[in-house]
């Protein structure tokens, strides 16, 4: 349309009008004689609306569910991060709970031979002072831990204590080659020495060459004069294999020890020796013999079979 002066004037009056039928709109609320226009233009402009508003919410629904994806992304994190948490706290308390179990069990065995123990945690291996094997522990001289100490764990015998320190100690263990502790046989007393092997058996040798010995007999701790290194009473093994005795003056076993020497973890080191000899009460409950089951055969009579004595016809 051209600039003229009629095209203003009929601006000025359609901007009148419109302002009119606002004012009449406003004025007339729900009674309002313009309302069937507005109807009518909602029943011609509705479909068109609705297929702009269907084009258009796809791509809010695509916004959306790239910011919602963000919020999921961030909880999907946390999620895996408090699952991350509990693992590692259900791994912990395993562990602590095998500790416990560890700890208990030493404390049966302190309590069945009356030892007065401190506990300690096995913190290191190695060969800190020339031993092949050695353990080191977490208590040492501040904690009353002297030289010549029995160490022990639920099992039985571990070793000795050879070094002090203010705070940590080290063990030699009973399968150290430079390792030898006197030994007495369950029931029957005799005495001996048990000599580490590493991760061999250890060898005893009994001073009695003719000792009747078999396999599983069990052996305990002799005990040392003033009960240093040794306190009576420890259970070290079970035999495993009797050398014949050959007329020798001493007779050789090989004896599986109780402790397993690579598996050490938490253990007691004996501070306080018992006021007498426990004598085998340590020792743990032996197990019952599984019966050897009896198959009984019974043979029924062949009806057919020839009586003895009388021909067949």
């Amino acid at each position: 349309m051209r600039d003229t002066r009629e095209s203003r004037l009929l601006l000025v009056l359609l901007i009148a009008v419109a302002f009119a039928l606002i004012t009449v709109d406003i004025r007339g609320g729900e009674d309002s004689p313009v309302d069937g226009a507005r109807q009518a233009a909602a029943a011609a402009f509705g479909p068109v609306e609705d297929g702009v508003a269907s084009a258009v919410d796809p791509v809010g629904d695509a916004v959306s569910a790239v910011r919602d994806s963000g919020e999921r992304h961030d909880r999907l994190a946390a999620l895996e991060k408090e699952n991350a948490a509990l693992k590692a706290k259900l791994g912990s308390d395993d562990r602590n709970r095998s500790r416990l179990a560890q700890l208990d069990k030493i404390l049966k065995t302190a309590g069945a031979g009356q030892y007065g123990i401190k506990g300690a945690e096995v913190i290191a291996i190695g060969a800190a002072q020339g031993f092949s094997w050695t353990v080191t522990i977490d208590v040492g001289a501040r904690d009353g831990i002297r030289r010549d100490m029995t160490v022990l764990n639920g099992d039985g015998l571990v070793g000795r204590v050879t070094t002090v320190g203010p705070n940590t100690a080290t063990v030699l263990l009973a399968s150290d080659p430079d390792f030898t502790v006197g030994t007495r046989m369950e029931a029957s007393d005799e005495l001996g020495f048990a000599s580490g092997q590493g991760d061999r058996p250890l060898r005893v040798e009994l001073l009695n060459g003719k000792a009747e010995v078999k396999k599983g007999d069990r052996l305990v701790t002799f005990g040392s004069q003033a009960d240093k290194p040794f306190v009576p009473g420890v259970p070290v093994g079970v035999v495993s294999r009797v050398d014949p005795s050959g007329g020798d003056l001493t007779r050789t076993l090989y004896v599986t020890p109780y402790v397993s020497f690579t598996k050490l973890d938490i253990v007691g080191v004996v501070v306080e020796a018992p006021k007498k000899d426990p004598r085998d009460t340590v020792l743990p409950t032996k197990p019952k013999p599984v019966p050897t089951p009896t198959v009984t055969v019974t043979v029924t009579p062949n009806a057919n079979a020839p009586v003895e004595g009388r021909e067949e016809q």
